[in-house]
């Protein structure tokens, strides 16, 4: 009897594993909600991991040209968390206000406000695409490069921030199909795009064939263009009459109060992500204090941690469009319960990672590193914070479900606090007066994951993210 519910268990499984990658049209707000969260992740774990293969590719060619390539790509991809830190702030609105429109059975409305956040999106790239084609070297400078870097990278500056509008519209137009439940469409997107620019980057950096060597700007100009395909391909697809929510003339017509109301929602997903993001810059000063094998070892840990966790990104994400569409269908109790049951999984996979990460740091840290002086700082690091993660498991799930409701701001809020006035004061505390050195840091870290996780769960058990009108 066991074996056999096992077999079925796995069956049903592999099905749902089938299905998710197949696309297929489901109604989230009535099919099982443990099929639901498997449909709906698995692709968005995969177009998680697609989106960050770009910048390694670009680095994994460019290493070849030398220090002074590398270092513009990564002075580049740092100006770029500003593009990056925006464009995840309007795609957690459009998903919330597409998802709500599908959940409402209102594909029309749908329709209108994914052109009007391809129309935000848009908008918003062109500041910066004239400060990388009239101050790309000044940039540099800003950002403390020497002379060398500035010649050498200043092509690759130039073509990646000049042509950020493809990253805003990758974000936002993948986002209107994560929203509509076709997260599939968004994961073949990025495959497209990724495959194209493993083809292009070395084809345009060593001049292979007919193709001209262009050194470090070939680097930015495969991306760049490879993206721009890959924001064709979107526009077919949401042109496509199939499509789960088609875009068509009439809804490109410019909505001002649909504009408007989206441009709100992104305003407090863009702040969200800037508080995280600017909290680790504020670590990473802490812990320079104790010398570059610290950073180092800490920038190795970070790196494992967060590619181990794309799976809680992909069930957090799914979360999201689950709370949207069953909040626009008004079902606010099933949005509640996905919340749940996601947070639930979510948990189960962390603890493997907790568990892997604590019992084999050593090992995983000697894939990256043999450096006597670097290896321990990463295995610490790898072990502290992971721990921490199992907390978390829930706080990145609920994190997500406001957003997926609309409410980007009650996130913020918990950032800062949890982040700015908690984290980085606690981490300066125990590395220094407390005398924990580096591996004070890791701890804080732990603690302040967790402290998120308390703090969001407490929130959200209140519930008026259900009332929240988007």
């Amino acid at each position: 009897m066991l074996m056999s519910n096992i077999s079925s268990m796995l069956k049903r499984i592999r099905r749902d594993v089938r299905e998710s990658l197949s696309g297929t049209e489901q109604d989230f707000t009535t099919v099982r909600l443990g099929r639901a969260v498997t449909l709906l992740a698995i692709p968005m774990v995969l177009e998680l991991l697609m989106e960050s293969v770009f910048a390694l590719v670009d680095v994994f060619f460019v290493a070849r040209l030398g220090a002074a390539a590398v270092a513009s790509v990564g002075l580049t991809e740092s100006v770029l968390t500003l593009v990056f830190s925006i464009a995840t702030g309007i795609a957690m609105a459009t998903t919330a206000v597409v998802a709500r429109r599908v959940g409402e059975k209102n594909k029309e409305a749908a329709g209108t406000a994914a052109a009007q956040a391809i129309y935000l999106g848009i908008l918003v790239s062109i500041p910066m695409t004239l400060a990388g084609i009239l101050y790309p070297g000044r940039i540099f400078q800003w950002m403390g490069a020497s002379d060398e870097v500035i010649s050498v990278g200043g092509g690759y500056c130039t073509v990646m921030l000049a042509g950020n509008v493809t990253i805003m519209l990758l974000f936002v137009i993948n986002a209107v199909f994560r929203g509509a439940g076709d997260a599939v469409l968004a994961m073949r997107v990025l495959w497209f795009a990724n495959i194209l620019n493993i083809l292009l980057d070395p084809l345009l950096i060593f001049g292979i064939g007919p193709f001209p060597e262009m050194g470090v700007t070939g680097a930015a100009v495969a991306t760049t263009f490879s993206r721009g395909m890959g924001v064709l391909y979107q526009v077919v697809l949401l042109r496509h009459r199939r499509n789960r929510v088609p875009v068509c003339r009439r809804h490109l017509r410019l909505n001002a109060e649909v504009l408007l109301h989206t441009a709100r929602v992104a305003v407090g997903g863009s702040l969200q992500f800037l508080i995280a993001t600017a909290s680790w810059l504020g670590l990473v000063r802490i812990i320079a204090v104790f010398g570059s094998p610290a950073i180092a070892g800490y920038t190795i840990a970070i790196r494992v941690i967060i590619f181990a966790i794309l799976p809680s990104w992909g069930m957090s994400n799914a979360a999201a469009t689950l709370v949207g569409q069953n909040l626009g269908a008004g079902k606010p109790d099933r949005a509640e319960k996905s919340v749940w049951l996601t947070g639930l999984a979510n948990t189960v996979f962390m603890v493997f990672v907790t568990v892997t990460f604590v019992a084999f740091a050593e090992p995983i840290g000697r894939l990256f590193t043999d450096q006597a002086e670097v290896l321990p700082f990463a295995v610490d690091c790898l072990r502290y914070i992971s721990c921490g993660y199992v907390f978390y498991a829930y706080g990145m799930v609920m994190v997500q479900a406001f957003n997926g409701a609309g409410d980007t701001y009650t996130p913020t809020v918990i950032n800062l606090f949890c982040y700015w006035l908690f984290q980085i004061p606690l981490a300066y505390l125990l590395a220094l007066p407390a005398g924990l050195g580096a591996q004070g840091v890791f701890v804080a870290i732990a603690v302040s994951e967790s402290l998120i996780a308390i703090v969001a769960v407490l929130v959200f058990r209140r519930g008026r993210w259900k009332t929240r009108a988007v």
